[in-house]
């Protein structure tokens, strides 16, 4: 029984094994599957959307496609601070949407191995870590695997991907 459990934690490892695009909130590295990834722009005007939640920053007009943006600090409830020259907007695709997360800075894109990922620990049934994929650990440091599908709910999802559509059909420009 021991071994088949081990053996299923390899494989689970092992299908997280890949790229990742790692990227700086505060002083903690997170890490995206570089698949989910189209592109890395620079901080952009972001027009705001009255009655959105509050990690919902507003939308932006991206080559001509209205893309939702959310503020990744504000829905891991984490302190706001100054944005800078490194602050970013990382344009990835949730569930066939195209929206931008923006992060603290950029770091690198990493080829992580199954053996460094590590199950997410368990925090008790009152803290929500399912949009944690793993911990990666390499040379002393720990990189928090994001599932970017599952950051945002799916009730969450639909109404970000609202945005797009409505500013898109009322002609609106970004």
């Amino acid at each position: 029984m021991a071994s088949e459990q081990s053996a299923a934690v390899a494989d689970l490892a092992a299908a997280r094994a890949g790229k990742y695009l790692t990227f700086f909130l505060g002083d903690q590295e997170y890490g995206v599957e570089i698949l989910k990834v189209r592109e890395i722009i620079g901080m952009v005007r972001i027009t705001p959307v009255p009655r959105t939640p509050a990690f919902v920053e507003g939308v932006i007009n991206l080559r001509g496609k209205v893309i939702p943006v959310i503020d990744l600090r504000q829905k891991f409830d984490m302190a706001s601070v100054e944005r800078n020259e490194e602050t970013c907007i990382i344009v990835v695709d949730v569930q066939g949407i195209e929206m931008g997360i923006i992060v603290d800075k950029v770091s690198e894109v990493q080829d992580i191995v199954g053996d460094d990922i590590e199950e997410t620990p368990d925090f008790g049934q009152t803290v929500d870590t399912d949009f944690i994929l793993g911990i990666a650990k390499s040379e002393g440091q720990v990189t928090v695997l994001l599932d970017i599908c599952r950051v945002l709910s799916t009730e969450q999802i639909a109404t970000v991907a609202g945005l797009g559509d409505k500013q898109a059909d009322d002609g609106e420009s970004a």
